[in-house]
């Protein structure tokens, strides 16, 4: 799970490490909370200030070599081209390497903890059994990439490409996956606890055994995806689409915000205020046991159209005793909620704005040193957004964020005009 550093904080680390780097960039934080509700994942990171872009492969050119034999790395390999080299148990521990083509590199039981591998390519390169620990990977491309067995706590993927990856049995508990990519990867029997995957793509995904237990899967997309047996225990799963889903077996004890519309199979442990409705799954497509043997189909039939229709009395009855005032209570605050996640994904979508101007940003002003006024203005703008999030109890109270919001685009806009 990202832990939020205090600004005062980070702000006094950057003067020590490089003193001409504006605080600016440095002032987006990573999450933002409101009363009640969970933390909300948000784009940033402050080791983004700490260096300036380079262009991927621009650094030493490394291709092919091996360095398994003990030969020394270059200090500097920002950029370096490393595809297809032998680095078997090197030692990247807080290595920079931000930009990095390793394309099918063997990195087999290397350390990579704490190392940066933001927008680094790893196409088809081999981590298996790798010490990926609260690595910094953000952008990064690992498609096809082998993460067998390798310990991912605390990694940070946002925005990354990590379609078709092999992750079979990886430990990736707290680490964050926001915006992801992972259509068709192979998850099976991975430990995913108290992982961030807001956003992330799991379309196809094998997640047969997986855990996911306190996992934040706000709109993730699960469509096709096997979660045969899989256990989502206290998982939040506002807007996550489950459509196509095999969920046969799979284990939703207390989970957040389900539905299940259009899932596959029987599930587990599911809670009273899930919403929709499973199907049954195809002949021949029962789901799979823990030697990938077919599981045998179980329908609901005849017991779940008499849950619908106790299901339906009950509620009939609720809103004859509770009458015309509750119902009122209840109507204001399903409204104030639609408003808020409508204000919250605005918020969202305004960060990851910021987020994808800030590589274009640093390039045309980390060499001056100075701060453009507008930049300025969007990030407090941002800030303001989500204060007033954070404290809004009631519609009204919302306007407040839409202004922040009308503001922060504004300037942004102007940053970007500037930019092109």
């Amino acid at each position: 799970m990202r832990r939020s550093i205090p600004l005062a904080l980070m702000s006094g680390l950057f003067v020590l490490a490089v003193p001409a780097v504006p605080a600016a960039a440095a002032s987006v934080p990573a999450s933002v909370s409101a009363p009640g509700s969970a933390s909300v994942t948000l784009p940033a990171r402050a080791y983004d200030a700490l260096a300036a872009p380079c262009k991927p492969g621009s650094g030493p050119k490394l291709r092919g070599k091996d360095f398994t034999d003990g030969a020394a790395l270059p200090a500097d390999l920002r950029c370096a081209d490393l595809s297809n080299a032998k680095l078997d148990e090197v030692d990247f521990t807080q290595k920079d390497l931000s930009g990095a083509i390793l394309r099918n590199a063997s990195l087999k039981e290397a350390d990579f903890t704490q190392a940066h591998l933001e927008y680094a390519d790893l196409t088809g390169a081999d981590l298996s059994d790798a010490d990926l620990g609260q690595l910094h990977a953000k952008h990064a491309t690992l498609r096809r990439a082998v993460l067998t067995d390798a310990d991912a706590g605390q990694a940070e993927f946002p925005h990354a490409d990590l379609t078709e990856a092999i992750m079979a049995r990886a430990d990736l508990t707290q680490a964050d996956l926001t915006d992801a990519t992972l259509i068709d990867a192979d998850l099976n029997e991975a430990t995913l606890g108290q992982l961030q995957a807001r956003n992330a793509d799991f379309t196809r995904a094998k997640m047969r055994d997986t855990k996911l237990g306190q996992a934040r899967l706000q709109f993730a997309v699960f469509k096709g995806a096997n979660l045969t047996k899989a256990e989502l225990t206290q998982a939040e799963m506002n807007g996550a689409d489950l459509k196509g889903a095999t969920v046969e077996k799979a284990s939703f004890t207390q989970a957040d915000d389900l539905n299940l519309t259009g899932a596959l199979g029987t599930p587990e442990n599911v809670p009273d205020d899930a919403t929709g409705a499973t199907e049954d799954l195809p002949e021949g497509a029962q789901g799979t046991d823990d030697q990938g043997r077919p599981l045998p189909s179980k329908g609901k039939g005849g017991l779940g159209l008499v849950l619908v229709i106790l299901s339906g009395l009950g509620l009939s009855m609720t809103l004859i005793f509770w009458g015309v005032s509750h119902r009122r209570r209840t109507e204001r605050a399903a409204r104030f909620a639609t408003a808020r996640r409508a204000a919250e994904e605005d918020v969202i979508r305004l960060g990851e704005e910021i987020d994808s101007l800030d590589f274009d940003y640093k390039i045309n002003h980390m060499s001056t040193g100075g701060v453009d006024q507008d930049w300025r203005r969007a990030l407090d703008a941002y800030e303001a957004a989500k204060h007033s999030l954070g404290t809004a109890r009631s519609e009204p109270e919302l306007a407040g964020v839409a202004a922040a919001l009308h503001h922060g685009r504004d300037a942004l806009g102007r940053v970007r005009s500037r930019l092109t």
